[in-house]
């Protein structure tokens, strides 16, 4: 199968999706009005809630949504084929991550650009507010360790892609200045600001003076590391301290200082990116090698294939960015089809080329049946494929192996570390929203919030037992990271449903992926947590378990009275704020 022909397939629904169907659902169903006044406008005050250009919130939204999972998910599901993995992130893409993406944005505007989870208690009560919460919280609380885990992994594994991405810094502060205290225009500095990032990546990709790899440093895996640690670990441990404290300041600055303007550098880092890899697919013109299907796959395709694909098809993540971050930060009303739906198609479009660069990378199909002989073969080696995959395209355009290897690492890091750092200001939020409910004050105070984000999830991402030592933690509940993602989503789509209803509305468009979602998502942890993580299941894993049991417990119990909410009567119908 020629891959050119399977992009171009996906590509053009893509856009028939966004250009149709996203418009019904704005003028239908959520009906935007452009003279709507938006929390950004109303609540202003230039920390959180800032009034911003449709351009810049969609390169923050996307690059906060996108991360390493649209990757990574795709590159593990092709153990099940790539049609499978086709399938599932166009489709999912177009009809359910578009629409939740897009109705959570539009119903936190409608709501004081308050999270999903305190409008819950406006849909569905109190007790499942707080459950939702919690739920919440734990998926935060995962996506922090597990990202910062992938990092630092990535620093020390391609330690080249170190120096560009701390450029970065300084120069996004200083556009954040430029743009808001001098009213310069932030598009010619922040593509100034890439060509500076790529220039380092290019010098640092050959020179290795440039390179800041912790374990050479320490005279390499077979050194000395500190407090009795190999030298990897020993780096693991400081590239976690370092980015914990990044994340505590990024988190607490107000947004235009350094989140704006380094989503805005990141989303040309997407447009580079992708750009530089779908035209070295154009000149490659590879074949597809990986197989259509798996005909006797280790593990069924049912239903883990749609947890394994989280981001990138549906991401309840991305609904926390849309009602944490970006509903503040919206201009008009109108922006959201633009912010949300496409936000949720260029992570289609990124998820694609995950798909064909790992499917294009292996020399025969028995290669590649090597490489994923098992889905545990699969899981590990997922990341590291679609990066040597996505070098490969990039070297159709002539680009060294060193420098695309370099570039591609930049923009997974990049990438992952918006995510990060936007997910510990969710927490915050989270916690403050906790501490306000339970007449805690002190979890209300920004900075108190900030560091109970950051300590539980460093605590969580470094948990000495488990096959990695230090780091095990992000490593050990990536399994459980899918199904509360997805458990979110279906969730929010539920409660998108609600309010729809109760406004008279159409709500088929958003209850139907829900049920989907749902049904896919408690079967796969009932499986899971039953059969693999219990003391009699195949993978027994105590911490999994515990986990797994509680956020399915929660889960239920939120499904249940959300649904007796959609069915129910109300004394009166739900009014827009």
């Amino acid at each position: 199968m020629n891959a050119i022909l399977v992009a171009l397939i996906g590509i053009v629904i893509f856009a028939l999706g966004y250009r149709y169907y996203s418009k019904f659902v704005a003028e239908k169903i959520f009906r935007l009005d452009p003279n709507y006044v938006t929390p950004a406008h109303r609540y202003k005050d230039g920390v959180d809630f800032v009034p911003t250009n449709k351009f810049i919130l969609w390169g923050h939204h996307f690059t906060s949504v996108a991360g390493a999972a649209p990757i990574v998910g795709p590159a593990i599901a092709l153990y099940w084929g790539w049609l499978p993995a086709f399938l599932w992130v166009i489709l999912g893409t177009v009809f359910a991550a578009g629409v939740h993406d897009f109705g959570t944005l539009a119903l936190s505007v409608r709501n004081k650009g308050q999270s999903v989870g305190t409008i819950a208690e406006k849909l569905i009560g109190k007790r499942g507010k707080i459950l939702f919460l919690f739920i919440i919280l734990t998926l935060v609380l995962m996506v922090n360790a597990v990202f910062a885990w992938v990092i630092a992994n990535l620093f020390i594994t391609y330690p080249s892609s170190v120096l560009p991405v701390f450029i970065q810094i300084p120069l996004a502060i200083w556009i954040g200045y430029a743009v808001y205290k001098r009213n310069v225009k932030m598009l010619v500095p922040s593509l100034i600001a890439l060509v500076i990032m790529y220039v380092a990546a290019i010098l640092s990709a050959d020179i290795a003076f440039l390179q800041i790899d912790l374990v050479a440093y320490m005279g390499g895996e077979d050194g000395t590391g500190l407090f009795g640690l190999s030298t990897v670990s020993t780096a693991f441990l400081i590239w976690i301290i370092i980015l914990m404290i990044y994340v505590y300041i990024a988190s607490t600055l107000p947004v235009w200082k350094l989140l704006q303007p380094r989503d805005f550098i990141n989303s040309h880092q997407l447009v580079v990116g992708l750009g530089i890899l779908y035209l070295g697919l154009l000149f490659t013109n590879p074949q597809i090698t990986a197989p259509l299907t798996n005909p006797k796959p280790d593990i069924s395709w049912l239903p883990l294939l749609f947890i394994t694909i989280a981001c990138g098809a549906i991401s309840g993540f991305h609904g926390l960015v849309s009602s944490g971050t970006s509903s503040k930060q919206l201009n008009n009303e109108t922006d959201a089809r633009f912010v949300g739906y496409f936000g949720a198609v260029g992570e289609g479009i990124l998820a694609l080329i995950s798909i064909l660069a790992v499917a294009t990378l292996f020399a025969s199909t028995a290669d590649f049946n090597a490489a994923y002989a098992s889905f545990n073969q699969a899981n590990a080696g997922g990341l590291g494929n679609f990066v040597e995959g996505a070098a490969v395209l990039a070297g159709g355009l002539g680009i060294s192996a060193n420098i695309s290897t370099t570039i591609v690492s930049i923009i997974v890091v990049s990438f992952a570390a918006t995510t990060l750092d936007t997910a510990v200001r969710l927490m915050r939020y989270i916690i403050a929203e906790i501490g306000a409910e339970y007449k805690v004050n002190v979890l209300t105070k920004p900075h108190v919030a900030t560091s109970v984000a950051v300590l539980s999830s460093t605590a969580l991402v470094l948990i000495p037992e488990g096959p990695n030592g230090f780091g095990s933690g992000g490593y050990l509940i990536w399994p459980l990271f899918g199904t509360a993602n997805q458990l979110l989503a279906g969730i929010s789509l539920l409660l998108i449903s609600i309010w729809l209803k109760r406004l008279g509305r159409n709500y088929a468009y958003t209850l139907i992926p829900m049920i989907f979602l749902m049904f896919m998502t408690l079967y796969a942890l009932f499986q899971q947590v039953l059969f693999e993580w219990s003391w009699v299941g195949s993978n027994s894993n105590t911490l999994l378990f515990v986990l797994g049991a509680i956020i399915f417990v929660f889960a239920a119990w939120i499904a249940l009275t959300s649904f007796q909410a959609l069915t129910g009567k109300f004394d009166q119908s739900i009014k827009d704020d």
